[in-house]
């Protein structure tokens, strides 16, 4: 095993895993729920895109010794940034129903707005490997930019 982290990093990184596979989930059921075809396709390719941060994450947890496995811990509930993240992936759930899909749109972006919010808390973390880090930077990137293009076309709808 490379190295330990602090039981703070590793209950980031583990929330960022849950983060993600639960916004896999919520881009399912919003692309589900949207009627235009365009909107569709984007919603299952960022579905799919948190599939892959959440499979990369899998990777780096194992590496660490944490245990990465499907489901929240008390501590991970306990957090704060994963609970407010959850709670913004939950939202779009109880949103979705006999909404247009400028509101499905609406809640997505609010998904992501807590999301970054896990993230920032994860690249604060003053033990985060290096690698680790490049690679949160770069999901917290992809993760902005989709919020970018919801609120773009929430408005557009």
């Amino acid at each position: 095993m490379a190295s330990t982290l602090t039981d703070t990093t590793a209950r980031a990184l583990t929330d960022l895993l849950n983060l993600n596979r639960t916004s896999t989930k919520g881009y399912q059921e919003a692309a589900e729920e949207v009627k235009s075809a365009d909107l569709k396709s984007q919603l299952s390719e960022y579905s799919q895109q948190r599939a892959g941060f959440a499979s990369d994450l899998e990777r780096y947890a194992q590496q660490y010794g944490i245990d990465a496995s499907d489901s929240n811990t008390i501590e991970s509930v306990a957090t704060d940034a994963a609970a407010a993240v959850h709670r913004g992936w939950i939202n779009i759930k109880s949103a979705f129903t006999g909404q247009d899909d400028s509101a499905v749109l609406e809640a997505a972006a609010t998904g992501e707005a807590t999301a970054l919010k896990g993230y920032e808390t994860a690249l604060a973390a003053q033990d985060l490997p290096a690698d680790v880090k490049s690679v949160l930077q770069q999901q917290h990137t992809k993760v902005q930019e989709a919020k970018t293009w919801l609120t773009a076309h929430t408005t557009n709808n």
